[in-house]
């Protein structure tokens, strides 16, 4: 129950764009880390071989446990996006494959945006011209 009310406030909240992923990524990051699913941005799990053993099943079941956690840590960074921005990562196979994929597209973007609003407010703001 707890997911789902966690998953409606990101609906009404704040979503990623292409201009605010520093501060979306760190709420992401205490969100998934709060569900429990901090893991799957930084490690990935493949499926095991089959086999008729007891360890092989032990293994199968220890996969899908992941998998499904991965499914909610995937569907968790899909509700934080803008909606213009899903169709470019409902793709990716896990949820770190996402996340590795989101800080390569947008990784430090905040700042580059944020040291342009402070040169053009320094640009704006000067009051003489200056003289050589």
């Amino acid at each position: 129950m707890a997911t789902k009310n966690i998953i409606a406030d990101l609906n009404k909240g704040e979503k990623l764009t292409d201009t605010n992923y520093d501060i979306l990524h760190k709420k992401m990051t205490f969100l998934l880390n709060a569900q429990e699913l901090y893991e799957h941005l930084t490690t990935i799990m493949t499926r095991p071989p089959e086999g008729n053993t007891m360890q092989s099943r032990r293994d199968l079941e220890a996969f899908e446990i992941w998998s499904k956690k991965d499914r909610c840590a995937h569907f968790t960074l899909l509700s934080c996006m803008h909606d213009d921005l899903i169709g470019a990562y409902e793709h990716c196979a896990t949820a770190k494959e996402m996340w590795d994929q989101l800080r390569f597209d947008f990784g430090g973007t905040s700042v580059i945006l944020g040291s342009e609003a402070w040169f053009l407010s320094l640009k704006c703001t000067r009051k003489t011209p200056r003289t050589q």
